[in-house]
C-alpha cells in the first residue's frame, strides 16, 4: 500500500463512504436526518483516528484521511442546521 495514496483514489472513496452512509441513513427508523449525523459523526471519529494511526500529515500536500475528516465535519454542520430548520 503506497504512502499517500492518490487524489483520484482519496475522492472514489470518500464518494463509496458517502454513498454507504446515506444508504445506511435512508432505511433507519429514526429518521433520515438524525441518522445521517449519527453515521457523519461516527465517520468524522473514524477517518481523525485513521489518520493519526497511519501518522498523516494533518495539512499536507496530498489528500488524506484528515482531509475526509473535515468534509465529513462540513457535511455534519450541513445535515445538521437542516434538521434544526425543519
Amino acid at each position: 500500500m503506497p504512502r499517500m495514496p492518490s487524489p483520484s483514489r482519496v475522492i472514489a472513496r470518500f464518494a463509496v463512504r458517502l454513498a454507504l452512509l446515506i444508504g445506511f441513513a435512508a432505511f433507519a427508523s429514526v429518521g433520515f436526518g438524525r441518522s445521517l449525523a449519527a453515521l457523519l459523526w461516527m465517520s468524522i471519529i473514524l477517518c481523525a483516528l485513521a489518520g493519526l494511526v497511519r501518522r498523516e500529515p494533518a495539512f499536507g500536500a496530498a489528500l488524506n484521511h484528515w482531509d475526509e475528516a473535515v468534509a465529513f465535519g462540513a457535511l455534519f454542520a450541513l445535515v445538521h442546521i437542516a434538521n434544526g430548520v425543519a
